[in-house]
């Protein structure tokens, strides 16, 4: 479990394909210090572990499905990427919860300032947009960020310019990817009011609002 706080910002050291995914050499001497083998990380808002790696640089197993359902596959050596290590129980929950299982991969379609802060315009696909509400979280490659307004397939969010100095927003541009994460409470409530809900009789419906005093 994460929290969107961004810790460090690695740079992509080299990428090898293997058979049963890729294998990512990431720099950060910081947080290769911490890590230890087996332990998880985000890269990117992506939950990963460790599995190797010597001196400043830790390696991690990118598996197919993970490469397919992120940006981590477009990475070349040299690229900066966002890096969090796996929270501790009793830490400050800066941000939100954020489980590391990428969602989809968006695109910033806009990015234009505003007094000291810039608003940023990313586009989504609705396996996304389906969990973002005007003032609820969402985290970009792994940032957590609140949502200022939404549309039919994109959402704006506020920026400070210390967040894009900490994380690799600094240098992203309009086309350009990124992870998105939707919120994990979002997730839990879909599924508790779905009416394929496999147990039917734990669904929260309007009557059992009415009931218990909530309507």
């Amino acid at each position: 479990m994460f929290t969107g706080i961004i810790e460090h910002i690695g740079t992509i050291a080299s990428i090898q394909t293997t058979p049963d995914g890729a294998k990512l050499s990431i720099r950060a001497a910081p947080a290769a210090k911490e890590l230890r083998e087996g332990d998880s990380i985000a890269v990117n808002g992506a939950c990963l572990t460790k599995v190797g790696g010597n001196g400043g640089i830790f390696d991690v197993d990118v598996s197919p499905e993970t490469l397919k359902k992120t940006n981590l596959g477009s990475l070349r050596s040299g690229d900066k990427v966002n890096l969090e290590l796996a929270m501790r129980l009793g830490d400050r929950l800066g941000g939100h919860m954020v489980s590391g299982h990428v969602d989809a991969v968006g695109r910033i379609a806009d990015r234009r300032p505003e007094g000291e802060s810039e608003i940023v315009t990313f586009q989504a696909p609705p396996e996304v947009m389906r969990y973002i509400v005007p003032k609820g979280s969402v985290a970009v490659d792994g940032i957590s960020l609140t949502v200022a307004e939404r549309g039919a397939d994109r959402f704006e969010v506020a920026i400070i310019p210390h967040t894009t100095l900490k994380t690799t927003l600094l240098s992203k541009k309009p086309g350009d990817p990124v992870n998105l994460e939707g919120d994990l409470i979002g997730k839990y409530v879909e599924q508790l009011l779905s009416p394929d809900s496999a147990d039917k009789e734990s669904r929260i419906t309007r009557e059992f609002l009415i009931e218990h005093g909530y309507a």
